[in-house]
């Protein structure tokens, strides 16, 4: 019992972990589309690739700072974090995408926010128990507890 309790609580910190990296990428690539004026596929486009990139900048920091050269501690972050973001970028950008006008709605409208806070949301919700499934046979955001201080 209490190995599982243990096992959760983990998941839910990386998926914590997770979701500031993609939240960040997220709101930052749908506020930059919007305000762009860009279309709805780019600006989703733009909204995942800037969720990874600051997922695993988020998550090769300590990697690089434990002493590993970049391209070991680029490995680790892929492996650590990579299905985690993914979940969690399918299902937030499902909900964008189901709710009504949510990708038509403006940097000033109550709808854009509302949308990006829910999906967010939902996502972290989902990717907890994807997290845990991972970390309980030893991938995902188990690759890194090695190299945490």
């Amino acid at each position: 019992m209490q190995h599982e309790q243990g096992l959760t609580r983990t998941a839910v910190s990386a998926t914590l972990h997770c979701l500031t990296g993609c939240a960040a990428g997220e709101v930052l690539g749908m506020v930059l589309a919007t305000w762009w004026g860009w279309g709805n596929v780019a600006a989703i486009v733009l909204s995942v690739v800037l969720a990874f990139v600051f997922g695993y900048s988020l998550s090769i920091r300590p990697v690089l700072a434990s002493g590993l050269p970049f391209g070991r501690a680029l490995r680790v972050a892929l492996a650590a974090d990579t299905v985690s973001i993914l979940s969690m970028e399918v299902v937030d950008n499902l909900v964008i995408v189901v709710v009504p006008d949510a990708l038509d709605a403006g940097l000033d409208e109550a709808l854009f926010w509302w949308s990006l806070v829910v999906s967010l949301a939902i996502a972290f919700v989902v990717t907890v128990p994807v997290n845990r499934a991972l970390i309980g046979r030893g991938k995902g955001h188990a690759v890194m507890h090695a190299y945490h201080h």
